[in-house]
């Protein structure tokens, strides 16, 4: 099972150690998939703020 992360610094500070991070983009909301090796986590940001955070990634990006 996904676990949902709230504070986008510290989904930035996980993507260290991330193979990649899916981003999918809904009408209002973007959400970011970031899969290590353990495990998938999920970040749900506002459209405005998503692209900030996605400058922020230390891994590759994958646009779903």
């Amino acid at each position: 099972m996904p676990v949902e992360i709230i504070d986008a610094e510290k989904f930035v500070e996980m993507s260290a150690r991330a193979k990649y991070c899916a981003v999918k983009r809904l009408k209002s909301l973007v959400k970011l998939k970031l899969r290590t090796p353990g495990k998938l986590y999920t970040l749900k940001v506002e459209s405005g703020k998503a692209e900030e955070t996605i400058k922020k990634l230390k891994c590759e990006i994958k646009e779903v």
